[in-house]
């Protein structure tokens, strides 16, 4: 009896070398398309949580601002003279007779609101009756200004007599606190008095916000 042969060889087919390399190329090319929308997302995320940094801080300190410049004057036994003591283009300084008592001499009666520096950031600072030295309100305030609306509907940086002012737009321009090497700030901002702001080009992100405040003590 014959007997018949068994054919040992497999059916089965591995991958040509041709084939592997092609296979590699692709998951380089989707590795390299994914690294690619990362790293675009997270300089989007970069970029974002920095200006919410930024208008966060500045609108604290705009806040605080209006809330008590919005006060200057305040005077119910109208013996106390409250009112805008002095008023330029980036500094402001008022009263408020802020418990009836006939004068100014209590604690937070007497308000400076200006820029200065300390540890080399420039600050949004406020001075009262308590503190001689300015107290921080916000961080990183590249410039600041106050423009004034007179009894006469004009309206000026420099004011002849701060007993005119009626009403005032405050403007501010804050950075961001980190620099980001892979941005450049070649931007001019330009305020509601006429002042041209930068370029800096340097590499933070700046955000301006400007706010009306209608002084309602002032001329009654």
């Amino acid at each position: 009896m014959e007997l018949k042969k068994k054919d040992f060889t497999s059916k089965e087919h591995g991958f040509t070398l041709v084939e592997i390399l092609i296979a590699i190329a692709i998951t380089g090319i989707v590795s390299a398309a994914l690294f690619t929308a990362f790293q675009s997302q997270q300089k989007s995320y970069v970029a974002q949580e920095d200006v919410a940094v930024i208008q966060q801080n500045l609108r604290a300190g705009m806040d605080m601002m209006v809330r008590e410049i919005r006060m200057a004057g305040y005077d119910p036994s109208r013996d106390a003279n409250a009112g805008i003591v002095s008023a330029i283009s980036d500094s402001i300084a008022f009263t408020i007779d802020e418990t009836g008592d006939g004068d100014i001499d209590d604690s937070n009666e007497y308000i400076t609101y200006s820029l200065y520096t300390s540890d080399n950031i420039q600050k949004l600072g406020r001075k009262s009756t308590v503190t001689a030295n300015n107290q921080p309100v916000s961080e990183n305030i590249d410039a600041l200004e106050f423009f004034y609306k007179l009894a006469d509907e004009s309206q000026t940086l420099t004011p002849p007599d701060p007993t005119l002012i009626r009403s005032l737009r405050i403007t501010m321009l804050a950075r961001g606190d980190s620099a980001d090497q892979k941005f450049v700030n070649a931007n001019t901002y330009t305020t509601p008095g006429g002042q041209n702001w930068g370029p800096y080009n340097d590499n933070f992100r700046r955000r301006l916000l400007t706010t009306t405040v209608k002084c309602r003590n002032l001329g009654l």
